[in-house]
Formats: C-alpha cells, structure tokens, sequence
C-alpha cells in the first residue's frame, strides 16, 4: 500500500486489499508453507515469507505503480515529511521483526533465538552499508539512508532466518542493502513511480534473499529446534538448493505481478471502482480529498486561500474565470508560490 501512496482512491484500495490477500497472498502461502504446497514439496526453504510476503508485496506494489502512473510535480520533491516519524516506524518495525522472524519457529526454543540474534545483526550491517553507500555518492550521513537499509537488511534475512548462522546472516545484511540501493537507483532510471520503494526494497530484497538462503542454509542450524531436518543449502553441499529457490522466487513474482495486474484492470472497468484519484484531489491532497482530515492540528483551515483549478497552460485571464477551490491548509505553497 506505499506504492501507489498519494493517488489511489481510498474505497477501491479496500476492496483491492480483500481481493489481493485472497487471490494472491493465500496462493503464494499456500504453496509455501503447506505440506502439501509444490514448493515444500520440491524442498524450498522459506522460513518467515521471502516469497509470500516479500517478493509477493514488491511485485504487487510494482504493478500497482504502473497501474496509476506516476504523480504530478517535481520527483525531487517527494520528500519524507517527517523524519522524527520515519525513525519512530523504523524502530517499531525492527522490534516487530523479531516475532515476524523469531516466531516463525512457531515455540520458544534455540532455533528462534538464532533467528533473533541473525535478524538483528543483519539489521544492523544493512542499516550501515546503506548510509555508507549513500555517503559515497552524496557526500551525506543519511538517517533516511540508514532506515532503509535496516529494513532491507530484514527484509533479505527473512526467508533464511531459521536456516543460515549468525556469520551468514552479515554478509546477508550487506549484499541486500547493496543490492536495494541499486533497485532504487533502477527506479529513477526506469521512471515508475513506487512512492514506498516496495519494489527496491521488498521485491529485490525478498529476491536477493530467497537466493542467499539457498547458499548459506545450514542443516544444524535448521536441527536447533530438534525435529527440522534439511539438506542445507551449498555451504553444505546441496547445489539444487538455489535451482529451488529461484523456482519458487519466480513462480512468485510472476503470480503476484499477474494476478494484481488482472485485478486492478477488471476494477478499473467497475463504475466507482477506478483506481486513480482525480487530478483535484491529488492536488489538494488525499487526506483531505479522500478523508476530510488533515494529519496536523496546526495546519488550521484559512478559506482566504484559493486555488484555481483550470485548463493546464491557461493563461491568467482565462483562469480567472474558471472554477475556484478553497485551499483549507494555512501553509499551502502552492498559494505561497501564488
């Protein structure tokens, strides 16, 4: 839902949330996790949701971006608007993390311990290749830069996290915010517009993890729970184990990107169902377009400041008739920059 952020229509993201979850999420999860799932079956090692939430979620978010199209105005503008909260939900999904990963051991025993202590490390080294990354390019210590490499950092230890040792779990960390940084430099290149770089972060991350674990599974580390036995991945010997495990990445993001790419079409040929917001609302922003409410108390509404809503390129005597809309934001820029 970060991807299409600021341009999707509120009521038909809560019915595409229902239909996703349903067509997509519970087919992938399926086929994971199910004794009889093909993926079990064929012995690929997933143990908190590489496929079925991460690789899953990058695609969808991909599609969706593609979908709406990009927003109006200057990327470079696209900017947080506010740091103290991305830092705050940085750390709220980091200590989440550890039941996301940790509890997929399903008890509370040493194979969930390990998956505590690779998640956090991994975290960690993802958090500081990330700033060290951007440093090189920008010159710059970047707070934004270091909560997205934790989160790829988690998001690239997920599948592996039951499977692969605290030593692995490093060179995890720093080959998925590697590898997340370059995704959301592809992104400028191929200019979509993912307002949450879910794709970058999520769909590379999840991709890039599936593989590592494929190397790095280790069959004792899969035993500390005493009763999971594995053929591990090549550091044991197992060379199929990466055929496996891009059998299952692909099948997955081919399913997601498809399924989700069907459903926003049909829901788009829906009267009352399309997807993008209108040029007006996005404008005037969804929050109050869509929701009537704005985030912050003292942003208070000043009827004063109008906006013109015209034909683009009109000139200031033609739009000084067209239609007016009253901006309710005392900070507005666009009447600042009026």
């Amino acid at each position: 839902m970060g991807a299409p952020a600021e341009r999707n229509r509120i009521l038909p993201t809560l019915v595409f949330i229902f239909l996703w979850t349903t067509f997509v999420y519970d087919f992938i999860a399926c086929w994971t996790w199910s004794i009889n799932g093909w993926s079990h079956v064929m012995g690929g090692l997933d143990f908190a949701g590489g496929t079925p939430v991460h690789i899953s979620c990058g695609a969808a978010a991909l599609a969706y971006s593609l979908a709406l199209g990009r927003r109006s105005g200057d990327p470079r503008e696209f900017r947080p608007h506010s740091m103290s909260n991305v830092v705050i939900g940085t750390c709220f999904l980091w200590f989440g993390w550890f039941g996301f990963n940790g509890g997929a051991a399903l008890s509370a025993n040493i194979r969930g311990a390990s998956a505590f202590v690779v998640t956090n490390l991994s975290a960690s080294v993802g958090g500081l290749t990330w700033v060290f990354l951007d440093y090189r390019h920008d010159r710059k210590i970047s707070v934004l830069g270091f909560c997205s490499g934790v989160v790829s950092g988690l998001v690239t230890v997920t599948p592996g996290s039951g499977f692969v040792s605290p030593a692995s779990s490093i060179l995890i960390g720093f080959l998925g915010a590697s590898c997340c940084n370059m995704g959301i430099r592809l992104k400028h290149y191929l200019r979509y517009d993912d307002a949450f770089d879910v794709f970058a972060v999520h769909g590379v991350g999840g991709l890039v993890g599936n593989i590592l674990t494929g190397i790095f599974a280790r069959s004792w580390v899969a035993g500390l729970d005493g009763t999971t036995q594995i053929r591990g991945g090549w550091l044991d010997g197992h060379w199929m184990q990466v055929p496996y495990q891009l059998a299952d990445s692909c099948a997955g993001f081919v399913w997601s990107f498809g399924v989700t790419s069907l459903i926003l079409f049909i829901m788009n040929k829906i009267p009352g169902l399309h997807i993008r917001a209108s040029a007006d609302d996005e404008r005037l922003g969804l929050d109050l377009s869509q929701l009537g409410e704005m985030a912050y108390s003292y942003l208070e509404e000043r009827p004063e400041h109008s906006i013109e809503i015209g034909r683009p390129g009109a000139s200031s005597s033609a739009s000084s008739t067209s239609p007016q809309r009253h901006c309710l934001t005392s900070k507005c820029l666009r009447c600042t920059k009026q």
